[in-house]
């Protein structure tokens, strides 16, 4: 999963600038077992996008047929912030009917979810170094995903950087427009502040139902090493869900 906020080094840049993102790309050498996966099965696991202007955009006019991306027709799930990988393989070695697709723009995490793809040997999911809101706007096909997760996102946790979190009311409409009726978003943090920002705006989004109130641990979720350190440090994990309503 991604680092903490005390783990991150802060980005002077805006990625706000020119289009609408929800996170910086974040670049690092692969280590020798990474760029060993990444030459191995790249091609197999990781869709090749076709780029805007920046290296986590996407091209005008392109998008995906997941049932022609992952050779058949079958229910899929998208991770936004896929990190490493723990969750996502997790969640796919289990569910071996269901899709998977991870968005991720950490290359390092995109490489070691590869190394746990060949390790564990599991087929179903696939992987995009790109940003949400662009795959979102239009690179997934309208109603084509059965559940967005977005486990522990960047909390941006100055409030001058608030704008840059990923969970605001901008982004409602394009998690609505990739879900099917029906269709889940599941939230979850370890940052309170971000997590009563969350449940704000799942509660007020137009399009989608929700208790109002904080979710139970989804079980699907494994504790990862991410989850645990937040855990040792006293944070409280919170959970927040909300669904697509039908028309």
């Amino acid at each position: 999963m991604p680092e903490t906020a005390e783990d991150r080094t802060d980005h002077d840049e805006d990625p706000f600038r020119r289009e609408v993102v929800s996170f910086t790309r974040r670049g690092g050498r692969l280590t020798e077992r990474q760029q060993d996966a990444w030459d191995d099965v790249a091609h197999r696991f990781v869709v090749d996008v076709p780029r805007g202007r920046t290296s986590t955009s996407v091209a005008d006019g392109f998008t995906i047929d997941p049932a022609e991306l992952f050779g058949r027709d079958a229910p899929l799930v998208l991770e936004i912030g896929s990190g490493r990988g723990e969750s996502l393989v997790h969640a796919a070695r289990l569910d071996p009917d269901t899709d998977f697709l991870g968005l991720e723009v950490y290359v390092p995490g995109v490489a070691q979810t590869l190394v746990q793809l060949r390790h564990e040997g599991v087929e179903n999911v696939r992987l995009a170094v790109v940003d949400a809101v662009p795959a979102l706007t239009r690179m997934l096909p309208a109603e084509s995903v059965d559940e967005v997760r977005v486990w522990f996102p960047d909390p941006w946790h100055k409030k001058r950087h608030h704008k840059r979190r990923l969970v605001t009311d901008e982004v409602v409409p394009l998690v609505h427009r990739v879900l099917k009726p029906g269709g889940v978003w599941r939230l979850a943090t370890d940052w309170q502040d971000y997590a009563d920002q969350m449940l704000e705006v799942v509660g007020r989004a137009e399009g989608f139902t929700t208790s109002g109130d904080w979710a139970e641990r989804f079980e699907g979720r494994p504790i990862t090493k991410f989850e645990a350190k937040g855990i040792a440090k006293g944070r409280t994990i919170r959970d927040v869900s909300a669904l697509r309503m039908t028309p």
